[in-house]
């Protein structure tokens, strides 16, 4: 991955954070039956590391063609799961508690990741004089799409900043409620054990998973 030492070196460990914390993040939903987005945020501890080794080639430990076939299929479940969406509620609800209500961006991530993956190895050959003058014709062929996923990660991590302010553990809030009466406290009680974990944190890994993707396809084009 072209670009400043400093900034890739920056980048990749603000990956492998992201990917420590969604993996304690997952591990302490299932501790305390606490409602998270077990699928994407397991994506993500993959995809941290993933680009962690893409930015860093010292960092990398597996094949290209694993990872392009572990969010190959990652994408596939997310695109099962948008088709869930259409037929249900508009807000996802369907999927339930531990579903990502909005599997779209995520699976608009997984396509970006096996084509970031792709056009490396298409480098690699071309250094290697195996297709000499083929990294133009790739380059320009997936340049049109690159800058597509780019504004997409762009906009999307736009959208997530302007909602950043919205999110607000739904604890705090049930609590306040469930002093009114003791049928309320019960039902704040049950609503507080599975409330979401820790919305803003996991808002912020996404602006930073949005944010690194979005600069790494742009170094692509």
């Amino acid at each position: 991955m072209a670009g400043p030492g400093w900034l890739t070196g920056l980048l990749a460990a603000v990956m492998l954070t992201v990917a420590a914390y969604n993996a304690t993040r997952l591990a302490a939903a299932l501790r305390w039956g606490r409602a998270a987005e077990l699928d994407a945020e397991g994506v993500h501890v993959v995809m941290g590391v993933a680009m962690a080794g893409m930015l860093t080639p010292g960092l990398s430990f597996a094949p290209a063609r694993l990872w392009q076939a572990i969010f190959a299929a990652a994408g596939a479940w997310f695109a099962w799961q948008f088709l869930r969406t259409r037929r249900g509620p508009a807000n996802g609800t369907a999927l339930g508690s531990r579903r990502c209500p909005h599997p779209l961006p995520h699976l608009i991530e997984c396509a970006a990741m096996v084509l970031m993956l792709a056009l490396p190895a298409a480098t690699a050959t071309v250094n290697m004089g195996v297709t000499t003058g083929a990294l133009t014709g790739t380059a320009a062929r997936f340049s049109p799409l690159t800058l597509l996923l780019a504004l997409f990660m762009v906009g999307y991590v736009m959208w997530l900043a302007n909602n950043l302010t919205a999110l607000a553990p739904a604890t705090a809030a049930s609590a306040a409620a469930g002093t009114t009466a003791t049928t309320t406290a019960t039902t704040t009680a049950t609503t507080a054990a599975t409330a979401y974990l820790a919305p803003r944190c996991a808002a912020c890994c996404k602006i930073a998973m949005g944010t690194t993707m979005g600069y790494m396809l742009i170094m692509m084009l």
